[in-house]
């Protein structure tokens, strides 16, 4: 498209996002978006002109309104889980599914070479753990791991390991992401060599239905941690029109929020790890409900409800726009 008809479809709703204040939170997420992917257009194709200028400084001040509240903790708390960790998840979706993807083969790899060498297993996860979960097989118990410490401790030891864990995939995203897909790569191996380990034991659906109480929603940050990582990494490698300092800043923050989000549910998937994974005799039902609702919530929060403000941004661009082509 030439600048000058990009110009005549959009700078109406340009002028109308600085004339007329919006009148809800939402309204205000939603111009944010839209604005974000017109500059991101305007950088593309026109990365030396004015209007990417102009751009520029107009999403600056959005971003500004949104995020300049900063006086009422609770108001500000609260937009952050409604739209700015939403925001941020929206604008690197594409980063999330090569990363998902990406684990997930490295996941397949773990279970194919657990599959092809007897001894891979013992090389990943070590001969004390298999050792001790072989003997518990024998005595009828084989999740009796998830039993041996006390709740409370366990759950601190986890939860820090775990959070320990997803920060310094997110920070390793400085080498390039190089690092990131290291720890990405041995988490994957891990989780498909542990697995396939008890499809050789016959007892994959009593795993499944155990681990994954807490690993459905421990595996998911794992995996948007890495996200976060490669985020940061893309900042580095991929400036754009931006210099790599300014570019690595917008990066930074943006993989930054995405790690810290990750938190909460790193507490959850500690305290179902430590408090009630431990309960093997739990009904089949409960079991189920517990993994389907947090899968269900990675899919809304970081699937679904992004998409959604993402779509509303996009219709919000598109109403002035059309009205502004049938004046011509």
């Amino acid at each position: 498209m030439r600048e000058a008809l990009f110009l005549r479809q959009n700078q109406p709703r340009w002028q109308h996002y600085e004339t007329h204040p919006a009148a809800s939170p939402d309204e205000l997420a939603a111009r944010f978006v839209a604005l974000t992917d017109d500059l991101a257009y305007a950088q593309t194709f026109y990365p030396n002109s004015p209007t990417t200028a102009y751009l520029n400084g107009l999403t600056g001040k959005l971003h500004q309104a949104i995020y300049k509240n900063k006086s009422e903790a609770r108001g500000r708390f609260g937009q952050f889980w409604l739209h700015e960790l939403p925001l941020v998840v929206s604008r690197h979706q594409r980063t999330l599914g090569w990363t998902l993807l990406f684990f997930v083969l490295c996941t397949a790899l773990g279970a194919l070479s657990a599959a092809y060498d007897d001894s891979f297993v013992r090389s990943v996860l070590g001969d004390g753990y298999v050792n001790m979960t072989l003997d518990n097989i024998r005595r009828g118990d084989p999740m009796a791991v998830y039993k041996s410490d006390a709740e409370s401790s366990m759950f601190l030891f986890i939860t820090f390991n775990n959070i320990k864990v997803a920060l310094t995939a997110f920070a390793l995203g400085m080498t390039a992401g190089l690092g990131t897909a290291g720890a990405l790569f041995f988490n994957g191996l891990m989780l498909g060599s542990f697995q396939y380990f008890f499809y050789q034991q016959k007892l994959l659906a009593t795993s499944v239905l155990t681990i994954w109480i807490h690993g459905t929603l421990e595996i998911s940050a794992i995996v948007l941690a890495g996200a976060a990582g490669f985020v940061l990494a893309q900042g580095i490698l991929f400036p754009g029109t931006h210099s790599r300092a300014e570019s690595l800043r917008h990066a930074a923050r943006d993989g930054g929020k995405l790690a810290l989000g990750l938190v909460p549910i790193f507490m959850v998937a500690g305290f179902l790890e430590s408090f009630v994974t431990r309960h093997t005799e739990m009904p089949l039902a409960a079991s189920i409900a517990i993994i389907s609702t947090s899968a269900a919530f990675i899919l809304w929060y970081f699937g679904w409800y992004p998409w959604q403000l993402r779509r509303r941004g996009a219709a919000l661009a598109a109403a002035p726009a059309a009205a502004a082509q049938s004046n011509f």
